[in-house]
């Protein structure tokens, strides 16, 4: 199979995932840039923080226009992790690839375990500053050190932290993953190793488009058999990467 087609469905599967949970798509992105297209770990971190800021950017768009992004919250909680990203991102690069590919493996299994937890429906009583602050800079240090988007770390935080109803969650997820990324993108600029744009370009296209998908099947799909499924394919990568490392 040519890489084209690997990229194209590879991109098509994060969009899917990125438009339908708003967030967790991206932590498949590295593992499939490492272990399908050959990129090397920092590359790939690199790459992924491309297509998941445009994707991000897309489906911030669509969730939008049907009025799920609390703007104010959603930018006060991004601009939380906008110096940690930066910082995380320029740090990423100077990493030896078995301690990033293995804290990116930590990480997604630390998401897949989360999406499988029960989801407490019951708003704070009130929302706490410091809380959300600190969730925000630490979603921004997860964002820049592993080119995630981190909206499996968002989505909990501005329900559980500020009080938002689940779609609203998801549609200002997007905007925070967006303005980190870009942030971390930033750090990255000029140092990002081999980045192959006739790789990286369709990967990007067929996620934006899946992510338009991804929205419509939210609809027809309960979110937490989406959140179940992707959990268990991310525990799956997870387990994978950490072998090989080990290996």
């Amino acid at each position: 199979m040519s890489l084209l087609i690997v990229a194209l469905i590879a991109g098509a599967v994060v969009g899917l995932a990125l438009g339908a949970l708003g967030g967790g798509g991206s932590v498949l992105a590295v593992p499939a840039l490492i272990y399908l297209l050959g990129f090397s770990p920092a590359s790939a971190t690199t790459a992924s923080l491309i297509i998941v800021t445009a994707t991000s950017a897309t489906a911030l768009y669509v969730h939008a226009r049907d009025g799920n992004v609390v703007w104010r919250t959603g930018t006060l909680f991004a601009a939380a992790g906008i110096v940690p990203a930066f910082l995380a991102g320029a740090a990423a690069g100077r990493l030896p690839a078995a301690a990033l590919t293995t804290a990116f493996a930590v990480v997604a299994a630390l998401a897949a375990l989360r999406m499988l937890r029960p989801s407490d429906s019951e708003p704070p009583e009130r929302t706490r500053p410091a809380g959300a602050a600190g969730a925000g800079a630490g979603l921004g240090a997860v964002t820049g050190f592993l080119g995630v988007g981190g909206g499996f770390l968002a989505v909990p935080a501005l329900v559980g932290v500020l009080g938002l109803r689940m779609k609203q969650a998801v549609g200002t997820s997007l905007l925070v993953i967006t303005v980190n990324s870009l942030a971390a993108l930033t750090a990255r600029a000029g140092g990002g190793g081999d980045l192959r744009w006739e790789v990286i370009a369709p990967f990007t296209g067929a996620a934006i488009l899946g992510a338009w998908d991804g929205k419509r099947l939210a609809t027809k799909i309960t979110g937490r058999s989406l959140q179940r499924i992707f959990a268990f394919v991310l525990l799956a990568v997870a387990a994978f990467m950490l072998v090989d490392v080990i290996v």
